[in-house]
């Protein structure tokens, strides 16, 4: 099997390590550019020597980076440039237990968050406010169908990171998405979760619309605010 240019077997220490590093290095002297497809996953297994579990489990990390893109039938694609030199900062979570998961993301949602909030009402353009609020009415569509809409509220936030044209603000909250995803399948057996915070997200809407940061501010605390207090009720 031919192996891709810059690509060699790897040793067996830190193995996913070494992959991200060598498919940064492979992107950068091969000038891959955004939109082009990587090699194949069988590719990438035989060049770097590695297993299918090794290569998917650094394929999931560069999509929560937003570095690439997997596309069902076709492929991953480069989403933007990356090099060796890029830094990657990973992030652990041990959702074995839950309760304590949630409330460790949800101390960094709320540094987070208020903040974006408050970026993407003085930085938001008409686009992002188009994409934010087609991402409310789903979620307000799905809530007021099933009483609960996780999936659709954590893509309405991240309309608004993408908002603060910051992208470290989704990538983090994406590393953190396992966390939530595990949580939505089952919620504490509690359909309601969180269901007193609905109406405010609607009201942070208006306040990006309107570029009043302070308001988006007040806004998200009370949302995570009501979070917080259903995860500890729930948890008891």
């Amino acid at each position: 099997m031919n192996r891709p240019a810059a690509l060699k077997p790897l040793p067996n220490a830190d193995r996913a390590e070494s992959v991200m590093n060598a498919l940064a290095g492979y992107i950068a002297q091969s000038r891959l550019k955004p939109g082009q497809r990587l090699p194949a996953e069988r590719e990438l297994m035989g060049a770097l020597a590695v297993g299918r579990s090794t290569v998917r489990e650094v394929i999931r990390q560069l999509q929560a980076l937003g570095i690439v893109e997997s596309r069902r039938g076709s492929g991953t694609y480069l989403l933007r440039s990356v090099s060796a030199d890029t830094i990657h900062v990973p992030l652990s979570i041990d959702t074995r237990h839950l309760r304590d998961a949630l409330l460790q993301t949800l101390d960094v949602r709320r540094g987070l968050e208020v903040e974006a909030s408050a970026l993407a009402a003085l930085r938001r353009n008409a686009k992002d406010l188009k994409v934010i609020e087609r991402k409310l009415e789903e979620m307000e569509a799905v809530h007021h169908e099933k009483g609960t809409a996780g999936r659709e509220d954590l893509a309405f936030h991240l309309a608004i990171y993408d908002a603060t044209h910051n992208p470290l603000f989704r990538q983090l909250l994406e590393q953190m998405r396992e966390a939530f995803e595990s949580f939505w399948e089952k919620p504490f057996d509690r359909s309601d979760f969180a269901r007193r915070s609905f109406p405010f997200h609607r009201e942070l809407f208006d306040a990006i619309a309107a570029r009043d940061d302070e308001d988006a501010r007040e806004k998200t605390l009370a949302i995570l605010a009501i979070v917080e207090e259903d995860i500890k009720e729930m948890s008891q």
